[in-house]
């Protein structure tokens, strides 16, 4: 069969040749970057995360680590670039951007603010998709990156008591600290509701033993009354009651 009144091989000849001159006719992406400085790097870097064009600010700061990989504007890059991923709702990406930079610049004057950026990438972490548009009670969420954070912000706290960013980090912990106890109550309660009454004990012990001066504690006490007299153990329960009063006089009758 023929086409176009050539042979097969001669059409083919002349659609290579046809695209070959197509593809001389599409222009080169010019690099506008080419002769940047490092300085004009970060600079441009900074302007876009102002803006809120994070992605673009990741790509700048990328380059300018890539080309300038030592000295000033590449440490604080790596700074920038973990913040950027924070912004962009890339949780992964910060985190391992701030280990890295700890593991590269363990020194380095703003070391703190990276522990603290650790910690509020967790902290945010632990809200879900729906509940970062909806109100959501955060003591019912799976605690893990709750106790993840508290974790950063203890250890920004206890390496850099002085910093700027301790005041805000202990703040935090307390709400963590709270919320993680209300977390075990909810599960106690849980527990209560099947009839698990040894678990549901074991976990207002818990509360009791590890989060002291916290809301949670007299609730956790009213639980272990509760459970203890289920059980028929009498005496934990009036202990449990006695310790109630005591501490927590407002409480009133523990309920049956």
């Amino acid at each position: 069969m023929r086409l176009f009144g050539r042979s097969p091989g001669l059409t083919l000849l002349l659609i290579s040749m046809l695209m070959a001159s197509g593809c001389s006719l599409v222009p080169k992406q010019i690099d506008n970057t080419k002769n940047w400085s490092a300085s004009k790097f970060y600079a441009e870097g900074k302007s876009a995360l102002t803006e809120g064009d994070f992605e673009q600010a990741i790509k700048y700061f990328d380059q300018l680590e890539a080309r300038f990989p030592f000295g000033k504007y590449a440490q604080q890059a790596q700074v920038e670039t973990a913040y950027a991923y924070f912004k962009y709702d890339e949780p992964e990406s910060a985190l391992a951007a701030a280990d890295r930079f700890i593991k590269l610049h363990p020194r380095h004057p703003n070391v703190d603010y990276i522990y603290y950026l650790k910690g509020l990438v967790n902290f945010e972490a632990g809200k879900d998709l729906v509940s970062k548009y909806i109100p959501q009670d955060p003591t019912q969420r799976d605690p893990g990156a709750a106790r993840t954070s508290f974790d950063d912000f203890s250890v920004l706290v206890r390496k850099f008591p002085e910093s700027k960013y301790a005041k805000d980090s202990r703040q935090r912990m307390l709400f963590l600290r709270n919320n993680l106890a209300e977390y075990e109550i909810h599960v106690a309660k849980y527990y209560m509701r099947r009839g698990a009454y040894i678990a549901a004990s074991n976990r207002a012990k818990y509360v009791v033993e590890n989060y002291q001066k916290t809301t949670a504690v007299p609730k956790a006490l009213i639980i272990m009354a509760r459970s203890y007299k289920f059980m028929g153990l009498d005496d934990l329960s009036a202990d449990a009651v006695r310790v109630l009063k005591a501490n927590y006089p407002d409480q009133g009758k523990v309920p049956q």
